[in-house]
């Protein structure tokens, strides 16, 4: 998968602080460990998954060990199976042990991402509806889990505040009503679309009048998405959002809204499941 939210500056980062926080001033059990042996390991995923993550776990050994060298049998975004083991390490053995946890951390969060995702996405097969993200993300991980999502299927909505309009109901209360809220924004960010929240039909013909890009159509119950299409005919883009459970997905796809937006994608992220196992010593460094 191409990784185009996550610089290599930006993982490079990321990591440092992860192991920071792991290993701060040194690990003080590895040095039960002859600090010049070198060992090989490999990493067995235990449970059928979608493999994400490979960037942070390289680099999380590379830090800790600059000549470790990892070779990857699967790449983000394959599925896994039970017991298949998906990458051999080797390096040294003092390095392996303290970098095994944070590499971890960052392969089992992100698989566990990318398969909650490929999870709920298989929902909408047979229609034109696709699977967006939210902000609702794991704090300093939200780049990472977006990439995720992209990993299991689905698609990102906006990173962040900063590159996109969604107008929601405390911005329409403070503008006066839906019309003024996005007259102000067409006058003031006029080279980006509007998205808007509508807890209606009626503000939705008003935003449809208004001349709204997207409309995110806010809890709204099948009969009403259904109606909604029907009103909206083509004119604006619409997502459909709501805390929707698994099982409701298949039915809100089929309405016709282009978009389905999930916070559980990326809040309710149940770790997949990994284990590193060595294999053997080889010998020394020195």
């Amino acid at each position: 998968m191409t990784n185009e939210l996550n610089s290599p500056a930006d993982i490079t980062k990321m990591v440092a602080l992860a192991l920071q926080e792991d290993v701060a001033d040194g690990d003080v059990t590895a040095t039960l460990i002859d600090p010049t042996m070198t060992c090989r390991a490999h990493i067995v995923c235990r449970e059928q998954a979608v493999l994400c993550g490979q960037e942070w776990f390289d680099e999380t050994f590379r830090q800790c060990d600059p000549n470790c060298r990892v070779r990857w049998d699967v790449r983000d975004g394959d599925q896994m199976t039970p017991e298949q083991k998906i990458c051999n390490i080797e390096g040294n053995a003092r390095a392996l042990v303290t970098a095994e946890r944070t590499a971890l951390n960052f392969l089992q969060t992100l698989s566990g991402t990318a398969t909650t995702t490929r999870h709920f996405v298989g929902q909408t097969a047979g229609t034109n509806c696709k699977l967006l993200d939210t902000r609702k993300t794991v704090p300093l991980l939200r780049n990472a889990q977006k990439y995720a999502v992209t990993c299991g299927g689905g698609v990102n909505h906006r990173i962040g505040l900063y590159d996109g309009i969604l107008i929601k109901e405390n911005h329409i209360e403070a503008a006066g009503s839906v019309t003024a809220a996005i007259d102000h924004m067409r006058e003031n960010r006029p080279r980006m679309k509007i998205e808007i929240e509508v807890e209606n039909l009626a503000q939705l013909k008003e935003a449809l009048q208004a001349g709204a890009d997207i409309l995110l159509l806010d809890n709204f119950d099948i009969q009403d998405t259904l109606e909604a299409v029907k009103i909206t005919d083509g004119r604006a883009v619409l997502e459909a959002s709501g805390g929707f459970d698994f099982d409701d997905l298949a039915a809100v796809a089929a309405t016709g809204v282009d978009f389905i937006s999930v916070g559980a994608l990326t809040k309710h992220v149940r770790a997949t499941d990994f284990s590193m196992r060595f294999e053997s010593s080889f010998g020394s460094t020195s």
